[in-house]
């Protein structure tokens, strides 16, 4: 009997072992992650992260310096090229890996390789789409050139340098949460960074939507719905800026496009893009009579955040700002001479092409009056736990075939995807993006900013600029498909060469201007031109409100200082509800009120028109303004993939068409009108209000209604901020809504000593456990900025250097 209970407690010793060292389901192995040697409690960290000391390193070829200021910014001090960035990998893992890794994986579709296959089909999409296949093709465009090379090897060399050197205890806690290991970081993974950035800014798609609404309504009203251009315009180059170059002939529609328009042919809502805003002053309107230049990208807000700051320098440079973990350089930033910042263009860069195959084989497709071979790409999903998924996607010469069919194609396919059409992205086309941050970085007047700007491909980006040397300026820049207007506002059809792209605008050619007369340049998304541009870049671009906004206030401003600049980064004054406001009251029939109502009422008309925290009258406003949207589109547009129309054309309704037919509900027999749909808007607004927060109060407090929470990459309970109260919408110059933001606020203050000012919601830190995760958040959600350190060398003292670091061979 006693060699029984030995042998049932070994067995139970054995089982519970295996048991606290498996993964079940979400949970980690518990063994594991509670070991108090290697488990989650090695994660805490004390403030003081970093003492004075050396690390030797294999592969540098000097003495890299590495000076920490008391918010653990690194100020990178390297004798070449080589090594600086070898310094830039090292230190970025050190504090960023598992995001580097985790970002790298989405766009490369291997999540479900550490998930499971809950993430199986944004693994499946990303393979669809061809996110290996672009990265493939950057990175050799990369490589061929030497200076991008050895920045790309050498930050490898770095990432991999500290990934050798960890332990178990050293993982960051995510790795230990999902159970897997970090792997050696390879150079495509920098590509790969890049084709996500893509992805999320140049990677939207509307053109099924578009195509649908076509064939539902037909050509004048979707033409007069969707127009080419706002109503009311504010361009990023100024109306009647001339343009110093003679155009190339810009390309016609094709026969099957005028088919397609006038309903001849079958064709097989978009969201308003994530916001930026920038802007530059020329020292005419400052009070140090030198340039100032403001950048404030707002992007889906994370801990830990997006950016990462860092000094770099060695001879030849010395920049300050921020990089993306996983990519070399200083992405926005400055120098001593030059400063420069990015907002998304929104330029039409992704076509989707109908295909005609020959069989259902799908090994030949009809294009320019013959067959045409297409190839096959295997791809194979490792999904933890279970056996892998092999995916042939088709490749055409436009690009892969996503979805091969409906049958193919999941429910919530990622931006609606039409099936059977091939993607014409420009995330595909070789490219060195690298190169242009390379330059800039060393940038020193405004001819190298010109010419860094031409390595560029994508997303297309507004690179804003400003010198020591008194020139300010900005250029809607990428690589631009030379189409015709409309090209890809719909689905096209693929068996006619005169749909494709027909190369591209010169990149001298792309828009831009230097010091123009005003005394500013800026962006907000807004198209980037008036008609006399001679090309077509987009037929949509964000609304025009934070930009009229912006420039409504640098028209009237004098002596700028930099504290001007960060309040007007942090405007919530609402240009949508100036305009749109007076009407909603006037259509209002305030005779059938109850008594809540008519408080509401009240509230809304005193209100200031800011979005602040604690203003309730941008409660009711904003949600009268989205039940009337949805009250004058929702009936008509309740098909399958129709795209609605936008903020701006249903404000030009509002203004302009009191009568319109849109008005009127076609579910009901009795005619609407626009006051019925005003009326019930507001009616509806003010019983969501009561339902949700109660009587009119402090609960309905604009902050408190909407609030903001910025979550954890991976969505993990208890490592993102918890909700707190902000001001603030995606119309206002502070455009924080639906987790997004502005992920990165910065002010440079040109002169003979450059002042960098800067903040991010989170910290440098990607570990939950280090006082460095959220120690920048309150300064953020302040709306302050702190004073960037900017050191001239190694040797330089500042009482702000907390610690440092030597790297050695």
């Amino acid at each position: 009997m006693k060699i029984l209970r030995a042998i049932f407690s070994l067995a139970l010793t054995l089982a519970l072992i295996w048991a606290l060292q498996t993964k079940f389901g979400v949970a980690p192995p518990l063994g594991k992650f509670l070991n108090p040697a290697t488990g989650f409690w090695q994660n805490a960290e004390s403030k003081n992260l970093i003492k004075d000391e050396e690390l030797h390193l294999n592969g540098l070829k000097d003495e890299v310096i590495i000076r920490y200021d008391e918010n653990h910014i690194p100020h990178i001090f390297a004798k070449n090229d080589h090594d600086l960035y070898y310094a830039q990998g090292y230190i970025t893992a050190t504090d960023r890996l598992w995001q580097m890794d985790i970002q790298t994986r989405s766009a490369s579709g291997r999540l479900a390789e550490v998930v499971g296959d809950k993430a199986l089909e944004i693994d499946r999409y990303h393979r669809r789409m061809g996110m290996v296949y672009g990265a493939e093709n950057t990175l050799r465009g990369m490589m061929k050139d030497p200076q991008t090379r050895t920045s790309i090897l050498a930050y490898t060399e770095g990432i991999n340098a500290y990934i050798r050197n960890l332990t178990i205890r050293d993982y960051p806690i995510e790795y230990k949460l999902l159970d897997y290991k970090p792997e050696e970081w390879k150079p495509i993974n920098c590509a790969l960074l890049l084709k996500l950035m893509t992805e999320n800014l140049a990677g939207g798609s509307d053109d099924m939507e578009m195509t649908a609404t076509l064939n539902k309504f037909g050509l004048a009203v979707t033409n007069d719905l969707f127009p080419d251009q706002n109503f009311q315009k504010e361009p990023i180059i100024p109306a009647g800026t001339k343009w110093s170059f003679k155009p190339l002939p810009v390309p016609q529609p094709s026969a099957s496009f005028k088919a397609q328009l006038n309903g001849n042919l079958k064709p097989a809502g978009k969201v308003e893009g994530i916001g930026s805003n920038n802007w530059a002053v020329a020292g005419s309107k400052t009070a140090t009579g030198y340039p100032i230049l403001a950048n404030d990208p707002h992007l889906h807000l994370t801990f830990p955040s997006i950016w990462y700051q860092i000094q770099l320098t060695a001879p030849g440079v010395n920049v300050y700002g921020v990089s993306l973990p996983g990519s070399p350089n200083v992405i926005i930033g400055y120098n001593q001479k030059v400063s420069w910042g990015v907002t998304n263009v929104d330029a039409d860069v992704l076509d989707w092409y109908r295909i005609k195959f020959k069989d259902a084989s799908k090994n030949e497709y009809w294009y320019n009056n013959q067959w045409r071979k297409t190839s096959k790409r295997i791809e194979v999903i490792n999904v933890r736990g279970k056996q892998p998924v092999t995916e042939t996607v088709i490749y055409t010469h436009f690009g892969p075939v996503v979805y091969n069919d409906d049958a193919q194609k999941p429910e919530k396919a990622p931006n609606n995807v039409p099936a059977g059409t091939a993607l014409r992205w420009i995330a595909h086309d070789e490219s060195n993006d690298v190169r242009t941050f390379y330059l800039l970085n060393r940038s020193q007047n405004y001819a190298d900013y010109r010419k860094a700007l031409t390595y560029y491909t994508a997303p297309a980006q507004n690179f804003i600029f400003a010198s020591a040397g008194n020139d300010i300026a900005i250029t809607p820049n990428g690589k631009l498909p030379l189409k015709f207007k409309e090209q890809g506002k719909y689905v096209l059809d693929g068996t006619d060469p005169a749909n494709e792209w027909q190369g591209w605008i010169p990149a001298d050619q792309n828009p831009t201007v230097k010091n123009p007369p005003r005394g500013f340049v800026s962006s907000a998304n807004q198209e980037s031109t008036d008609n006399t541009y001679p090309y077509y870049i987009n037929w949509q671009f964000g609304s025009y409100q934070r930009g009229h906004r912006i420039n409504t206030r640098l028209v009237a401003m004098n002596k700028i200082t930099v504290d001007s600049m960060r309040l007007l980064q942090t405007d919530n004054y609402s240009v949508t509800a100036r305009d749109i406001l007076p009407t909603l009251v006037r259509h209002l029939d305030s005779t059938q009120l109850d008594d809540t109502q008519q408080k509401a009422l009240r509230l809304v008309k005193a209100w200031n028109l800011r979005y602040d925290a604690d203003a309730i009258g941008a409660s009711i406003f904003n949600n009268w303004w989205l039940n009337v949207y949805d009250l004058t589109w929702k009936d008509e547009f309740d098909g399958k993939n129709l795209r609605l129309p936008s903020r701006d054309r249903t404000i030009q309704l509002l203004l302009q068409q009191p009568k319109a037919k849109w008005f009127d509900d076609v579910k009901t027999a009795t005619p609407e009108t626009i006051n019925d749909v005003i009326s019930k808007a507001f009616n509806q607004a003010v019983d969501q209000l009561v339902t949700q927060h109660g009587k009119p109060g402090k609960a309905w407090q604009w902050g408190l209604v909407r609030p903001t929470e910025i979550d954890h990459l991976a969505n993990l309970p208890g490592f993102g901020s918890g909700t707190f109260a902000s001001g603030g919408a995606g119309g206002t110059v502070n455009a924080i809504a639906g987790g997004n933001g502005p992920s990165w606020r910065m002010v440079v203050q040109m002169g003979p000593q450059v002042k960098g000012y800067g903040i991010y919601p989170g910290g440098q830190s990607g570990n939950p456990g280090s006082f460095f995760y959220t120690n920048l958040l309150q300064t953020w959600k302040d709306g302050r900025l702190n004073e960037l350190l900017y050191l001239k060398s190694a040797n330089e003292k500042s009482r702000r250097i907390k610690s440092s670091l030597v790297l050695k061979r």
